[in-house]
């Protein structure tokens, strides 16, 4: 282990085959599916809706809780809500904000808005309070549409924002604000030309999407037209999308994944979405079956759900094609595709403000992607060492950083390209300057150089297939060594009775760094010594969690990333649930209680 806090190699699997012939079909068909983007700087998704409702009229584009849109009414329903935003003097730029539920209207309403050249701010439908604030602030917002459903939410924090224009709800009525229905209702849908409304171009941005808030207030990253558009096709031309797929989409419409990439790339090939509020894992076969889905887009979290549910009669009962989503691990992987038999999976790694994209089209359970050879220079990714710590690049005497050799542990940068490169690939930051500027390394391997820190460490094999191993921040070091957090709460949750698991480093006084420390969630079967062993097989023993707390539940977020910031804070002294202390030398965990507490505070207990 190397004593410069940077990261241990790891041994890696043997030699991964070449790329087959359908991977890099997969990549000849999104390459020549974004051809579409140099046709002109206006080529967007909004303004590509009218042509699809011609193509396509009545075929089903969206569908779900209660709502159908075929291609012709929410070409419609965005006419109608772009003149709106036209008679309501919304200037180009201007931030609407737009807090509402998983349902085809939320993405007729966000098309129909940046339509009329307005930047639409999506916000996270579980924030509340001053984190509601928070992301209302940020973002500039000058108005607001509601659905009924959020009203009160809203209402609670009304006082203390500074709207210029105002508040809508969409739904039933309210007293407190103007129906949104009302507004609409003067407004023509018909087909809405360049001379009426200008076109919106590529740099533009059109979202402004927030990240997920695991350590600190989310940030509101800019997402521009070209962005959206090239990510729509893009992922049309990976999962081989066709008019008679329907994808499956129970994320929230908050975030890129399910918001826009499952959307866009169905829409462009004339394909549907079924969409669900939210995701159930008792509900989801019997959805996907009658649903008819062929494509089903994930979170690693849901995948794991999935496998860890009871067995479902119609599990199997479904036409499944595909998988595509991003955050599926070795282990998962393999159950999901073997138990619900679902022929491919398409991993993928991206920033949704960044210049970092990795895609998996071979299929090798685990990776999140390579980039071929030909692309490289599309692709401009690296790995660079960095302090376990802090996460500060490690520079050469030169100031230069240092590229990681295969299968040590680095982060992931990617080459900020120059203004004349397309807008889907560049760096479009966030609201907050210094937050954008913090996200720049420059000088990394020549002078003048920019790359885009993604804050993930990662490893590449020899092969060139990328692993992810944590988030910066997220990792800690005990005993002189480096932990991985995500690695450990991987191998916890592989033991029976364990139904979930975060990891995160808590302070011991009298010891440098800190110690691990693990809250899990139990099921039928958990047996705490089984588990001790368990972890003694797979660990040495500076990574094994030093404490552990078995509690109710575990806090996520709307992508359901679990979240630790709380936990740490009360470590192991200050918690309500039962905790238990590591003891080496008993091989096995005892009761963490007040009196183990002081000893090891003392310094009496030896760790």
């Amino acid at each position: 282990m190397p004593d410069d806090g940077s990261f241990a190699a790891k041994k890696s699997p043997g030699a991964d085959p070449t790329p087959s012939g359908n991977a890099t079909q997969a990549w000849i068909r999104a390459l020549s599916a974004v051809k579409i983007l140099d046709q002109a700087p206006t080529v967007t998704l909004p303004a590509l809706l009218d042509g699809l409702a011609e193509t396509h009229g009545a075929r089903i584009a969206l569908t779900g809780e209660g709502q159908e849109l075929s291609y012709r009414t929410l070409a419609a329903r965005a006419n109608r809500i772009a003149r709106w935003a036209v008679a309501q003097g919304f200037a180009k730029g201007e931030v609407v904000a737009l807090l509402m539920p998983n349902c085809p209207d939320y993405v007729a309403t966000w098309l129909g808005l940046t339509r009329a050249g307005c930047i639409v701010a999506l916000i996270n439908t579980n924030h509340a309070g001053e984190a509601l604030l928070h992301s209302l602030r940020v973002a500039r917002a000058t108005s607001v549409i509601v659905d009924s459903a959020f009203v009160p939410v809203l209402a609670a924090v009304a006082d203390k924002l500074a709207l210029d224009t105002g508040i809508w709800v969409r739904g039933e009525a309210v007293a407190l604000w103007p129906s949104f229905e009302a507004a609409l209702a003067p407004c023509d849908d018909a087909p809405v030309p360049a001379r009426e409304i200008a076109l919106p171009q590529q740099r533009d941005t059109a979202l402004l999407i927030y990240t997920s808030g695991t350590t600190g207030a989310p940030k509101a990253a800019r997402v521009t037209h070209g962005r959206i558009v090239e990510w729509s096709f893009w992922f049309a031309g990976m999962m081989d999308a066709r008019a008679d797929d329907r994808l499956y989409d129970c994320l929230p419409l908050y975030h890129s994944t399910g918001g826009v990439v499952a959307i866009g790339a169905m829409l462009v090939k004339g394909g549907s979405v079924l969409i669900r509020a939210r995701f159930s894992a008792s509900r989801f076969w019997a959805d996907v079956a009658d649903g008819g889905c062929t494509i089903f887009q994930y979170i690693g979290e849901l995948c794991r759900y999935l496998v860890a549910s009871p067995p479902h009669p119609r599990e199997r009962d479904h036409k499944l094609r595909l998988a595509c989503g991003n955050g599926l691990q070795r282990e998962p992987w393999l159950a999901f595709a073997e138990r619900f038999a679902v022929p491919q999976i398409l991993e993928f790694y991206a920033a949704t403000e960044g210049s970092v994209s990795l895609y998996n089209c071979e299929g090798k359970p685990g990776a999140i992607g390579r980039v071929p050879p030909f692309l490289a220079q599309r692709f401009p990714v690296a790995l660079i060492r960095c302090d376990a710590e802090t996460g500060t690049p490690l520079r050469d005497d030169a100031g230069r950083c240092i590229p990681c050799a295969p299968d040590e542990i680095g982060e992931a940068i990617g080459r900020v390209l120059d203004a004349a490169a397309t807008p889907a690939r560049q760096f479009d930051g966030y609201t907050d300057h210094a937050a954008s500027e913090k996200k720049v390394l420059s000088d990394v391997f020549a002078p003048g150089d920019r790359w885009f820190r993604t804050g993930d460490l990662m490893r590449k094999d020899a092969s060139g297939y990328f692993f992810f191993v944590d988030r910066i921040g997220d990792t800690f070091r005990w005993k002189g060594e480096n932990v991985a957090t995500t690695e450990v709460a991987g191998a916890i949750r592989a033991c029976p009775g364990v139904a979930d698991a975060v990891v995160y480093g808590v302070k011991v006084p009298g010891h440098e760094g800190r110690a691990g420390m693990a809250t899990i969630t139990t099921a039928d079967g958990f047996d705490l010594a089984a588990l001790w062993t368990h972890l003694d097989a797979a660990f040495p023993a500076y990574a094994q969690p030093l404490f552990l707390r078995i509690a109710p539940g575990l806090d996520q977020t709307g992508t359901f990333k679990l979240t630790s910031t709380k936990l740490a804070r009360e470590a192991y002294a200050q918690a309500g649930d039962p905790v238990w202390f590591n003891d080496r030398a008993r091989r096995g965990f005892i009761a963490c209680d007040a009196a183990l507490i002081a000893a090891i505070e003392k310094g009496e207990k030896r760790l």
